[in-house]
């Protein structure tokens, strides 16, 4: 099996860059880790080879990733979800330097954007700003899924989950899928969900998100990602082909019928307008900063932050205000 290549440019990031990465150059074995031998012998139960490609979905008020993976069938599968030990800011998009939000859209992460000399032990970029995030004039950079239980606008997954969830994410690459499509979303976006969450600012951006994360509910294949018009646009086919400027208007498209996606929206959208016209007031939780898998807060309410930094970097990097996620359990709800 060929060794993938690292560029030198992701092994010289500098330590200018946001607290995700650091400047260490000398690699060791982290990086060419094999997947664990249990997982792999999931993917075979399940009609998959760790060459198969990937796709990931992170949803924040929920505190997981998933990876989902292709079978014989050309659909994707869950493999395994992860609990994620932190995340910072609140629920929204992420849109300017030191905002400590972590980012939400569609993402595509390639080889180059590996990172096995990162800070917090294994990484990966998500490449924020994207094209359309860009163009709206949001700034940021080394927005990462990454290792230990500390964030400033990142994932932190714990050393030992980002280890398992880079090895796949590598031997997809090896495999000759060119990038893996990225979903991270506020929460996971049932109709329930965005009712409970109708009051906030962000429904808008939020209802763009669920039109691809719907496509993919649906039909468990990736949504192919265009901008135009200051939004995403999911599955359409532009005459001239795809639109240069994503915050002009779009240009002529066609997009396909799916009756089963026609049905799905209809059906939330039957749920959501039930709900705004009985308009009760639906509390959501309230993030003091970001937020923690119950599991890891679990043990940091038992044991405290130092021994829940022992369990999850193996250089114990300490968890990211861990006051703010204690405190968040009794705030009052945020509507």
């Amino acid at each position: 099996m060929r060794r993938l290549a690292v560029p030198l440019a992701v092994l010289a990031l500098s330590t200018a860059l946001a607290g995700c990465v650091s400047s260490v150059l000398d690699v060791d074995s982290r990086g060419i880790q094999p997947i664990p031998a249990r997982l792999v012998s999931q993917m075979k139960a399940r009609q998959m080879k760790p060459s198969d490609p990937i796709l990931i979905r992170i949803f924040k008020e929920e505190s997981e990733l998933e990876i989902w993976k292709r079978d014989r069938s050309g659909r994707y599968a869950l493999l395994k979800t992860y609990p994620m030990c932190r995340w910072s800011g609140k629920l929204g998009p992420k849109k300017y330097s030191g905002d400590r939000q972590a980012p939400e859209g569609f993402y595509q992460v390639s080889a180059s954007m590996l990172n096995p000399a990162s800070q917090y032990y294994l990484s990966f970029n998500l490449g924020f700003p994207n094209r359309l995030e860009s163009a709206l004039g949001y700034t940021g950079d080394a927005l990462m899924v990454h290792g230990a239980c500390s964030s400033a606008g990142c994932y932190a997954m714990t050393d030992d989950g980002v280890a398992e969830i880079y090895a796949v994410a590598r031997e997809a690459l090896r495999g000759g899928q060119t990038s893996f499509q990225v979903q991270a979303f506020p929460f996971r976006m049932t109709a329930e969900n965005m009712v409970r969450h109708r009051n906030n600012p962000n429904m808008p951006f939020w209802k763009n998100l669920k039109e691809g994360y719907d496509i993919f509910d649906v039909s468990r294949r990736q949504p192919m990602v265009s901008a135009c018009a200051r939004r995403y646009v999911f599955d359409a086919q532009f005459e001239g082909g795809e639109p240069n400027d994503p915050l002009a208007a779009c240009p002529p498209m066609t997009i396909a019928a799916d009756p089963a996606l026609i049905a799905k929206r209809e059906a939330d959208a039957r749920v959501i307008e039930a709900a705004a016209a009985e308009g009760n007031e639906i509390s959501t939780h309230a993030y003091a900063d970001g937020g923690m898998h119950p599991s890891f807060r679990a043990m940091l309410q038992k044991s405290g932050a130092q021994e829940l930094a022992k369990k999850t970097s193996r250089t114990r990097v300490p968890i990211s205000r861990p006051d703010a996620i204690l405190l968040a359990e009794q705030s009052a709800p945020d509507t």
